[in-house]
């Protein structure tokens, strides 16, 4: 009998790989600053990834969501009407990705609000068929890192030998109790499938909202050094250092924000002073 995830799961042109990574992106919960999504993106584009395959949305998500406008339009998709006539509408979509020569796998989708063992399962499914040894989840949260300096790392993983071989990193062990995620979920489930897992989640500033470009470029650059990818990052250094001008811009107008920003700083740089001392 036909299992109906075999249904959800569709393939398309699909290698069969040996010991790849498989990196995981997902809108919505652990997406600050689009640093999950956007990482994984500007990886898809530099790296010319195609598509390997697709998880179909309909079973996972929730469309019509009852309650208050500004609630309920979260889990809407987002239609574009032009003058009168339909022009698009964005269904949530979930597609891996595959890089050949670096064994790598790259997928950007959407948390799924519905049955998460059943798109766990496709997940683990697809890692199964392309040969993925180790999955990688890279995510972000709102936290007191100010916008002028590196956004912090932190992992949680499936192992202790996964943990120790992302520490040279420069990454901070997690200590978290409160509400959970699908990439937790499916953390907890790597093992049973033969696989490592880890997530690698950046606190970025909580204080700004919008698309944070400083803090993708940071941690693709943190993520290509982990995986060995020799890739040129100057469109994202050049955008980054933009973006940070005209934020700078925007906040010496304000000095209340301003002063805010400056004793983040100074807690920041303290922090790093503390850590190295610590270590030494």
């Amino acid at each position: 009998m036909k299992d109906e995830k075999d249904d959800y799961l569709q393939f398309g042109d699909c290698p069969t790989l040996s010991e790849a990574t498989l990196v995981l992106s997902f809108t919505g919960w652990m997406d600050g600053g689009s640093v999950s999504t956007g990482t994984v993106e500007r990886l898809v584009d530099l790296l010319k990834a195609r598509p390997i395959a697709e998880i179909d949305p309909e079973p996972f998500y929730i469309y019509n969501f009852p309650g208050p406008m500004e609630v309920a339009s979260l889990f809407r998709p987002h239609v574009e009407i032009e003058d009168g006539v339909m022009k698009d509408i964005s269904m949530p979509s979930s597609t891996f990705y595959c890089h050949e020569p670096a064994k790598l796998v790259l997928f950007v989708g959407k948390e799924p609000n519905l049955r998460w063992r059943t798109f766990g399962d496709c997940v683990l499914r697809l890692a199964a068929r392309v040969g993925v040894r180790r999955i990688l989840f890279v995510g972000s949260f709102g936290g007191s890192v100010p916008h002028t300096r590196e956004p912090r790392m932190f992992i949680s993983a499936s192992d202790a030998e996964t943990m120790a071989e992302m520490e040279p990193f420069g990454v901070r062990r997690s200590d978290y109790q409160g509400p959970g995620s699908f990439t937790s979920y499916l953390t907890s489930r790597a093992p049973a499938a033969g696989l490592k897992m880890a997530s690698l989640v950046a606190e970025i500033p909580g204080y700004l909202q919008g698309a944070n470009p400083l803090c993708i470029e940071a941690v693709t650059r943190r993520l290509a050094k982990i995986l060995k990818l020799p890739l040129k990052l100057d469109s994202l250094r050049n955008a980054s250092t933009e973006w940070e001008l005209q934020i700078t811009s925007v906040i010496e107008n304000d000095n209340d924000l301003a002063e805010k920003v400056h004793q983040l700083e100074k807690e920041y740089d303290n922090d790093l002073l503390k850590l190295g001392s610590e270590e030494n």
